[in-house]
């Protein structure tokens, strides 16, 4: 009989407990109480979290956390980790297409039809599908910017040119226009001449309308 991928049928619980694993220490066991007790999470449709984590290899079979687990909970580490789990956990559907996390979830859910076997109305199909959609969310790929991971991804800004629209009537506008005027001076000793020319300057050309 064809293995099962890993699977939580609640598995929003995988999101729950992963991002609680970041913040609490790394327990000797990770157990039932500490599952409760220290991640607070009782609910017993999260005690399917242990054999999963087992199956992605965050556990040992002793429930031990293992270097993966502790290499989930550094920042830098975390998104490698996952994807490591991911290919370890769902190695079955790896082995029919190397590339199964970059497909959309349609193909996904057909791809684990074909693996497994199973009919498309089983709940199991969704079960996994959710399951493989949730570990994903913490995987960095090589060649992927790991926006998963919640880091802030720098995007150089992009240069825009706003067109300006007047929409003032045209009627209300007002014309400025500078002029530059150049003077061909006579050469005189005479001041009035010069009086002359500026008035006319001023009454015929600087005024203001």
């Amino acid at each position: 009989m064809t293995e099962t991928p890993p699977y939580l049928n609640a598995h929003g619980y995988i999101t729950t407990v992963l991002d609680k694993v970041k913040s609490a220490p790394t327990p000797p066991k990770f157990t039932q109480d500490f599952l409760h007790t220290k991640l607070g999470i009782s609910s017993s449709s999260a005690r399917a979290i242990i054999p999963f984590l087992k199956r992605i290899g965050f556990l040992d079979e002793s429930a031990t956390p293992t270097d993966r687990y502790k290499a989930f909970r550094n920042s830098s580490q975390s998104g490698k980790a996952a994807a490591e789990g991911l290919r370890k956990g769902y190695g079955m559907l790896y082995d029919s297409n190397e590339y199964v996390h970059d497909l959309p979830s349609n193909e996904l859910e057909g791809l684990v039809l074909q693996v497994t076997g199973m009919e498309k109305t089983n709940p199991l199909v969704r079960a996994i599908t959710g399951s493989f959609a949730a570990l994903k969310a913490y995987a960095k790929f090589d060649g992927q910017d790991g926006a998963s991971e919640a880091v802030e991804v720098y995007r150089q800004p992009t240069q825009r040119t706003e067109e300006y629209i007047d929409t003032e009537p045209l009627t209300a506008r007002k014309l400025n226009i500078a002029y530059t005027i150049n003077l061909n001076l006579p050469e005189t000793t005479n001041v009035e001449v010069f009086d002359a020319i500026f008035q006319s300057l001023s009454r015929n050309i600087l005024k203001d309308e």
